[in-house]
Parts: structure tokens; C-alpha cells; sequence
């Protein structure tokens, strides 16, 4: 991607489901499990519009720094469930979990990839998948956030369930 890391470390991100659209890098509409998404790439990592939802983790000016360890919200008729996890990797690790990322991505047409400029590693990913059940029951999607320069990666899992 042509554009600058907003977000330089995993500290700055932070987390909402109340934001409208930001800027987008790069874009991807899909339908999955019978529901229409979108999948936004951000200078300043990502947004998932998926039915109810508009997920955002980003760097944001004015918000509260840190992304929760778990998020649960009962939206009308939807049950939205969310994780998120930094880990500190040495460069070997490192390089091997961007590696495996990058295959999940290329083996998924439902994902956005994008590569920031300054290291092949530093990248901002989002899968998405039918959640398990019945089709338009619901979905689940992966993001990583990854940070070279600190060896730390961001990893999201959301899961949004039709009740």
C-alpha cells in the first residue's frame, strides 16, 4: 500500500462499534454466510461493516488507548462476541506467523490484505468466515495488526451470531 503506518504501535489502537466510516485505503465487498460485508483497510488499521456491526481498531484521536481482552454486546437479534490479544515474538516467530497470515489471506477470497511501505512484514489483515450453523447465521472474522519494528503482533476474533 502506498500510504504511511498511522498506527506505529499496537498500544495506539483502540476499539468501537459506534463510528461511521473512515478513510479507506483499500475496500472489499463480499457476501458471506448469506450476509453482506465489508472489509476496510485504514491508514489506520481496520473496519468491518457485517449486518449490525460497524467494528472499528484503530488509532483515533480522543479515544482511550488499548483494546479490550474480550467484548460481548447483545445487538437486536444478534449476539456480538470479540477478543483481541498482542504478543512480543522474536524475529523468527515473528516472520513465521506474518508468513502463515499472508497464505490465510491468499487462500481466502473473503479477506483484505494490505502491506504498508517500510517492511514486507508490516501488514493489516482481516478474514472473514460463515460462522458454524445455518446459512445467515451468522459469521466470524480474524484480524492481525502487525508491528516489526516492536516484534509485536495484534490478533482480533470476532464472532457475530444471529440469536
Amino acid at each position: 500500500m502506498d500510504a504511511p503506518y498511522l498506527d506505529t504501535d499496537a498500544d495506539q489502537l483502540c476499539f468501537s462499534l459506534e463510528l461511521d466510516e473512515r478513510p479507506a485505503l483499500a475496500e472489499h465487498e463480499t457476501t458471506v454466510g448469506g450476509l453482506d460485508v465489508r472489509l476496510r483497510l485504514l491508514g489506520a488499521s481496520h473496519q468491518v461493516f457485517a449486518g449490525p456491526v460497524r467494528e472499528t481498531v484503530a488509532c483515533l484521536l480522543g479515544s482511550v488507548k488499548g483494546l479490550p481482552g474480550t467484548y460481548t454486546r447483545q445487538l437486536p437479534g444478534w449476539n456480538y462476541d470479540f477478543t483481541a490479544d498482542t504478543r512480543r515474538l522474536d524475529p523468527a516467530a515473528f516472520s513465521g506467523l506474518v508468513a502463515e497470515i499472508r497464505r490465510q489471506v491468499a487462500g481466502n477470497p473473503d479477506s483484505l490484505c494490505g502491506i504498508f511501505p517500510g517492511s514486507p512484514e508490516a501488514l493489516t489483515a482481516v478474514v472473514v468466515e460463515p460462522a458454524d450453523g445455518p446459512p445467515g447465521g451468522g459469521l466470524v472474522w480474524r484480524t492481525w495488526h502487525t508491528y516489526p519494528q516492536h516484534g509485536r503482533i495484534v490478533s482480533t476474533y470476532t464472532r457475530l451470531e444471529a440469536r
